[in-house]
């Protein structure tokens, strides 16, 4: 079976108030490309399809075009589970329209999947947090675990009960007895694996990751995934890498764009996975385009700036422009410089000597409302503000009288 891993799509996206949703349907075309010209009999979307629970209605229709797409006709077979941004009964609403297309989708820990034909293939059997599908002839068990908060977590575990015993079990050993528990359900002449979307201990973030852990307590380690699974597929961090202590059987995919500029040091891909029952699965790497990169320009004065912008003011691209001086920027150099360059997203000068005792420059920004208070917050207390937190305070100050709780 050819199986290929993505996740971490994050459609409706935007970067400093930049819409990202041309570049991302770029992707999703070359997407469906890759996916052929590799023959993959089974995708699998590890959450996280969209920026937030209520996406644009361009967002969600780029989906469904792109899901059918990579169907034609139910011929290949495709999984997607919610990650922490998604809301579950929105992802899962179209999944009886879906199946007949071969499009299995798994919004909470706790759903069952229908048990019939999808598409050209079939799932055999099913239950809270897993199934079996036929592709081919060939078979494949699958825990399924979507984003499982606290909530969902012990609903999956315990039901209805309650008890202090259960509240007292870390997050991370709950997870681990959740996957043993589903793990019962893999046999010997069937393709083992997980599919979830979590934070596993060691994994390196990129920061434009949403925080799923309060405190630490969200954080799981390697050891959680079960010893017999033959690939763990996981969506959440947006730097592809192998998570430690799984004998490379655990991957980050990561998102396809670079969604932050601590992200441009590294490529973006997806993984395709060739795998047979109790064997070792084969891991390739395959690599996707950056459409329009986000740069760091660092110049030594204003007037290099005017001149790089000058320079480079048709090509396309996001730039964080950082400029050496000796006094504040003032209002109409910016201007003058964002009349040359349309995508500047920040500048940033960086005045010498105000901070000679440390021997260091004071970097000042154009700061928006959301960096101001992160910093105040983490300045008054000592860790950096939630984005949960953020929102609801923007929430407040908007006026907006239906706050809902976070997925």
């Amino acid at each position: 079976m050819k199986i290929l891993h993505t996740g971490d799509w994050h459609l409706g996206k935007s970067l400093e108030g930049h819409s990202r949703m041309d570049e991302q349907e770029l992707f999703l075309n070359d997407f469906v490309q890759i996916v052929e010209r590799n023959n993959v009999d089974f995708v699998i979307i590890a959450g996280d399809i969209y920026d937030s629970s209520n996406p644009p209605a361009r967002a969600e229709k780029m989906f469904y075009n792109t899901l059918k797409k990579l169907s034609k006709n139910g011929e290949r077979l495709t999984l997607v589970i919610a990650g922490n941004h998604d809301s579950p009964e929105r992802l899962v609403a179209a999944g009886p329209l879906a199946m007949e297309h071969g499009i299995i989708m798994v919004g909470t820990p706790k759903t069952v999947v229908g048990i019939g034909e999808y598409g050209k293939h079939k799932v055999l059997n099913s239950g809270e947090g897993f199934i079996e599908i036929e592709i081919n002839g060939e078979r494949a068990v699958i825990l399924t675990v979507p984003y499982p908060s606290e909530k969902r977590l012990n609903e999956a575990l315990y039901g209805d009960m309650d008890s202090d015993e259960e509240r007292l079990e870390a997050y991370g050993d709950r997870i681990k007895e959740l996957f043993n528990k589903l793990s019962k359900n893999y046999r010997e002449d069937t393709i083992n694996l997980v599919v979830s979307h979590l934070f596993s201990m060691g994994s390196e973030e990129s920061g434009s990751e949403r925080s799923i852990q309060l405190g630490g307590s969200y954080i799981v380690d390697g050891s959680c995934f079960p010893n017999n699974a033959q690939y763990i597929a996981l969506g959440h961090v947006h730097k592809p890498q192998i998570v430690p202590h799984t004998d490379k059987r655990a991957r980050y995919s990561g998102s396809p764009l670079h969604y932050n500029k601590k992200e441009i040091s590294f490529t973006k891909k997806c993984f395709v996975i060739d795998i047979e029952a109790g064997k070792q699965a084969d891991v390739k790497d395959i690599n996707f385009k950056v459409y329009k990169p986000i740069e760091i320009w660092k110049c030594n004065n204003l007037d290099e700036a005017l001149e790089k912008c000058e320079e480079n003011k048709n090509r396309d691209c996001y730039v964080y422009l950082e400029i050496k001086t000796d006094s504040y920027i003032k209002e109409d150099e910016i201007k003058a410089l964002k009349d040359l360059k349309d995508d500047i997203l920040e500048i940033t000068p960086i005045i010498s000597g105000i901070n000679d005792d440390n021997d260091d420059s004071v970097r000042l920004s154009e700061q928006t409302f959301d960096e101001i208070f992160r910093s105040f917050y983490k300045k008054e207390r000592g860790v950096d503000a939630d984005d949960e937190i953020v929102e609801l305070l923007q929430s407040i100050l908007m006026g907006d009288e239906n706050i809902n709780e976070t997925n």
